[in-house]
C-alpha cells in the first residue's frame, strides 16, 4: 500500500472543507484575553569588556606585580598569607589587571642585628632556609609543585579573585604554618619579599626570555611601613657600570643585564636571599677561597686574576680569569652607598681580597691573631689602618691631577744639524710643569721615576687623519724655571705640517701615590708599584706659525666625529688611565700608537680557552687557525678586546673565547653598543660612511695596504666565512684582499644598517637580547 505524506493529506482536508473560518456567520472568532507575564528571569553576568584583562605580555618589563606589606604575613605565630595584584600592557599600552598566573615562587627574608662578634654587623636570614625547606616557596592552583629533580612539595595554594581579576593571594593548606614564615622572627625586624613568576608568555605562546621579577619590597612587618635596608651598601646602579641595565624598567626600578650565574637575578636585592650567611661555606670548600656569603662571595670574584696565584683547585678554575676592570682598591667603585664599607670591620668580608692572610696563625698578618672580628675595628676602625686609607680610596684619582705638563713652544728647523755627513732636522718642545700645583723644580729629572718617558710627535693633514712620527724622550732633560725643554735631532720630515703632541708618559709611585723611582720589581710583589698618568692635553701646532696657530686638528679630538664616549669607558673602567697600558685619560692620547695609518699588530692571532689544563692545572689556550687581524687602530682594536677575539700571550685572559667560541669575561651585554657609544652621535655620517670620516684602516707597517673600517670593525665580532662574503658584497675590502688605496669608497653598510633602518645597529645591537 503506498504512504503518502501526512502533511499533504491535512492539507487536502482543509481545502475540502473551504476556507472559512468557524464562525457561523462566517466571521473571525474573537480574540482570548492575554496570559499573565512569566516572571523575568535572572540578568546573566556581563562579560568582561575586550582589552581589559591579558593573559601575555610582550616583555618582562611589562608584567608589573605589586605587594602591599600589609597584605603579607611572615613573621611570628599567625596563619601565612600573601595577596598582591598584577598588571600587563592592554590597547594602547594602558595597564590592565593581569589574568591567568598558575605558578609563583615566594622569596622572604629579615634582616636582624647579629648578637654575635664574628660577621657583619647585620645579617639577612632566609626566612625558608631558617626552616630547612630551600630558597624560596611555591605557590600554585594546586598546593603542590615539582621541585628540582622531580621530587613533588608542599606549596601554598594560589587562587585568582573571579571577581577581581589580576588580584592573588596565597594561603598554607598543610600541617603547620608555610615554611617562609620565620616563627622566631622579629616583627620590627626589616622584611624583603619578591617573588618570581612561571610559565608567562608572549602572544604567540612562546616564553618570555627574561627571568619575571617583582620588584622587591622592604617593609616593618608589625607596621607595615616600608623600610631602607641598613646593609645595601652597593647599588644596582654601580653594578650596571659594567653588567649593562636592562631595558624597559624604570629608573627607581634598575635591573642588571648581564650575569650568568643562575641566570641572573637582576637586581643585588634578590642576590642576598640566598648569598646570606645560610650559605657561608655552604657545599664550596672556604679552605679554596670561596665563601657564597654575599659579601665574601662577590670580593672573591671581582678579584679574581689578583688572587689565582694564591688559591688552589675549583677556586682558582671558577674565578683566576676574571679580570676587575677598576682598581682593585677602589672601595668606592662598587660601594656607592653609605660608609658600611669603611666603618663595618670584619675578618670574612677582608679574607675574600686578602687570601694569604691567616688570621689562626697571624700569617702575612704581623703575627697578630685577632680573637675576634670585634677587635678588629681596633686597628682598622680609623687612622691609616682603616679601610679607606689602607686601601687609598680616591688617591689614584688625585694623582692623576697632581704631574701636568703643557705645551708652551714648538721650535723645527729641517736640515739643522750635520750627523756624521748626513743633514737631520731638529725639534725641541718646551712644557710648563707643575707638580701639586707648583712650578717643577730646578734641576729635576723625569728620567729615574718614568715607566714610559715618550712625548710622540704625530702629523695630522686637512681632514683629520693622523700620522705617525718621531718620539721624544724626558729621560736626562733636566727642569729649569718650571719648564722642561726636550729637543731632538732626526729625519722628522715634517716642515710646514701640522703635528699632534701626545704622550706616552707614566710615572712610578707608592702606594700613596707619591712619586717614588721605578725599581726592578721581578720577584717582588707586582702591586706595591703604581703607574700613574701624566696629565696632559694633546697638543696641536702648524710649524708654518711660529705661535703655532691654524694648526689642523686630528678626528680623535673633535667631539662630533667620535662616536664613542670616554665618560661611558670610565664608568666601568673608573678611569682610562688604568684600563690599559701606559695610563693615558682620553681617546686622542691612544692616538700616538692606535691610529688607522700604522699598520700591523702586536696581536695578530687569536686564541681561545681549550678544555685542556697543564699539568698545573692552569687552561691551556689553542690559536683559532685562519683569523688573524693586522691593525692598530683604536676603534677595531678596543671592538677585539671586548670581544675576546685575542691572543693570551701579554697576559690579558680575562676577556676570551672559550671551546665553543663564545665570549666568555665580558661584563656588558655583548649587543649594546650604547654601553660605550654616545647617544648623540650616530656611527654613520649622512653619506653612508662613518661619522669620523675614516675611510680606510692600514695593515701593513708601510702603510700601502688597506682594508674598509666598517666591516673591520664588524669583524670584531661577526667571524664567520659567510659574514666574510657579505662585507665583500657590499663593496669592503678585508683581511686577506686589501686594497692598495687610502681612500676607499664608502661600504654600503649604511643602507641598511645605519640607525634608524630596518637592520640598523640600534634595533639590532640595541642590547636587549642577552
Amino acid at each position: 500500500m503506498k504512504n503518502y505524506n501526512r502533511t499533504l493529506l491535512a492539507a487536502a482536508f482543509i481545502a475540502a472543507l473551504g476556507v472559512t473560518g468557524c464562525g457561523s456567520d462566517g466571521s473571525d472568532g474573537a480574540a482570548g484575553e492575554p496570559g499573565t507575564p512569566g516572571t523575568p528571569g535572572t540578568p546573566g553576568t556581563p562579560g568582561t569588556p575586550a582589552g581589559s584583562v591579558v593573559t601575555t605580555v610582550d616583555n618582562a618589563y611589562d608584567f608589573n606585580l605589586t605587594l602591599a606589606p600589609t597584605d603579607i604575613v611572615v613573621v611570628g605565630a599567625d596563619p601565612f598569607s600573601l595577596k598582591f595584584t598584577v598588571t600587563g600592557k592592554g590597547t594602547g599600552g594602558v595597564d590592565v589587571p593581569y589574568s591567568g598566573l598558575d605558578k609563583v615562587a615566594l622569596y622572604v627574608m629579615s634582616q636582624s642585628a647579629n648578637a654575635t662578634d664574628t660577621g657583619a654587623p647585620m645579617l639577612w636570614t632566609n626566612h625558608a632556609l631558617a626552616n630547612d625547606f630551600g630558597s624560596s616557596m611555591y605557590c600554585t592552583l594546586t598546593g603542590t609543585a615539582a621541585a628540582r629533580g622531580g621530587a613533588v612539595v608542599d606549596a601554598c595554594t594560589l587562587v585568582e579573585d573571579e571577581a577581581n581579576p589580576g588580584t592573588y593571594t596565597g594561603t598554607w593548606a598543610h600541617d603547620g604554618n608555610a615554611p617562609v614564615v620565620l616563627a622566631s622572627g622579629d616583627a620590627n625586624d626589616l622584611a624583603r619579599v619578591f617573588i618570581r613568576a612561571y610559565d608567562v608568555v608572549m602572544a604567540d605562546g612562546t616564553s618570555v626570555s627574561d627571568k619575571i621579577l617583582s620588584t622587591p619590597v622592604d617593609f616593618i612587618p608589625a607596621t607595615g611601613e616600608l623600610a631602607v635596608s641598613a646593609k645595601d651598601s652597593v647599588s644596582n646602579a654601580a653594578c650596571i657600570k659594567c653588567h649593562s641595565p636592562m631595558e624597559g624598567y624604570a629608573d627607581t626600578d634598575m635591573r642588571i643585564a648581564n650575569i650568568g650565574a643562575h641566570h641572573n637575578y637582576q637586581k643585588v636585592e634578590n642576590c642576598v636571599a640566598c648569598h646570606n650567611p645560610a650559605y657561608a661555606g655552604g657545599q664550596d670548600d672556604p679552605e679554596k677561597g670561596f665563601n657564597a656569603n654575599f659579601n665574601a662571595m662577590i670580593h672573591t670574584i671581582h678579584a679574581g686574576h689578583h688572587i689565582a696565584d694564591s688559591l688552589t683547585g675549583e677556586a682558582k678554575e671558577m674565578f683566576g680569569e676574571i679580570g676587575f676592570p677598576s682598581e682593585l682598591n677602589e672601595c668606592t667603585a662598587c660601594h656607592d652607598n653609605g660608609q658600611q664599607w669603611n666603618e663595618n670591620i670584619y675578618a670574612e668580608a677582608c679574607v675574600s681580597c686578602h687570601v694569604d692572610v691567616d688570621l689562626a696563625t697571624g700569617v702575612n698578618h704581623r703575627g697578630i691573631v685577632p680573637a675576634s672580628d670585634a677587635v678588629c675595628s681596633g686597628c682598622h676602625g680609623s687612622g691609616s689602618l682603616s679601610p679607606s686609607e689602607a686601601h687609598n680610596v680616591g688617591v689614584r684619582a688625585m694623582a692623576t691631577d697632581s704631574i701636568v705638563f703643557a705645551v708652551s713652544n714648538v721650535t723645527y728647523a729641517e736640515d739643522a744639524v750635520d750627523v756624521s755627513g748626513v743633514m737631520q732636522d731638529q725639534m725641541s718642545i718646551t712644557f710648563d710643569v707643575s707638580i701639586d700645583g707648583q712650578p717643577i723644580a730646578d734641576g729635576f729629572d723625569f728620567g729615574p721615576y718614568a715607566n714610559y718617558d715618550e712625548i710622540k710627535t704625530g702629523t695630522v693633514d686637512a681632514d683629520g687623519t693622523y700620522f705617525v712620527g718621531t718620539s721624544l724622550n724626558l729621560t736626562g732633560v733636566v727642569s729649569a724655571g718650571g719648564k722642561l725643554v726636550v729637543t731632538k735631532v732626526a729625519n722628522f720630515n715634517v716642515v710646514g705640517q701640522s703635528i699632534a703632541i701626545t704622550p706616552r708618559f707614566s710615572v712610578c709611585a707608592d702606594e700613596k701615590a707619591k712619586l717614588i723611582k721605578c725599581v726592578n720589581t721581578v720577584g717582588e710583589d707586582q702591586y706595591a708599584v703604581e703607574y700613574i698618568a701624566v696629565t696632559m692635553d694633546t697638543a696641536y701646532w702648524n710649524l708654518v706659525n711660529a705661535d703655532g696657530s691654524g694648526a689642523n686638528i686630528a678626528r680623535q679630538s673633535v667631539p662630533s666625529m667620535v662616536s664613542a664616549d670616554e665618560a661611558k669607558c670610565s664608568t666601568c673602567h673608573t678611569s682610562l688611565g688604568i684600563a690599559k697600558h701606559y695610563g693615558n685619560e682620553r681617546f686622542d692620547q691612544c692616538m700616538g700608537c692606535h691610529n688607522n695609518t700604522w699598520g700591523g699588530s702586536y696581536h695578530g692571532t687569536v686564541e681561545y680557552k681549550t678544555d685542556a689544563v697543564d699539568a698545573d692545572g692552569v687552561p691551556v689556550f689553542a690559536i683559532v687557525e685562519g683569523l688573524t687581524y693586522s691593525n692598530r687602530d683604536l676603534m677595531t682594536v678596543s671592538h677585539r678586546f671586548h670581544s675576546g677575539l685575542w691572543d693570551d700571550n701579554r697576559g690579558f685572559p680575562a676577556i676570551h673565547l672559550n671551546s665553543d667560541m663564545e665570549t666568555e669575561g665580558y661584563p656588558a651585554v655583548a649587543t649594546q653598543c650604547s654601553a660605550c657609544h654616545k647617544e648623540d652621535v650616530g656611527i654613520f655620517a649622512a653619506d653612508g660612511g662613518l661619522t669620523s670620516g675614516k675611510r680606510s684602516i692600514a695593515v701593513d707597517a708601510a702603510g700601502t695596504k688597506f682594508v674598509s673600517p666598517v666591516a673591520e670593525s664588524c669583524r670584531s665580532c661577526h667571524t664567520k666565512a659567510s659574514a666574510l662574503t657579505h662585507f665583500e658584497n657590499n663593496g669592503a675590502y678585508v683581511e686577506g684582499s686589501p686594497a692598495s688605496i687610502a681612500n676607499l669608497p664608502v661600504e654600503s653598510c649604511a643602507t641598511c644598517h645605519a640607525e634608524g633602518k630596518a637592520y640598523g645597529v640600534d634595533k639590532v645591537h640595541s642590547g636587549t637580547a642577552h
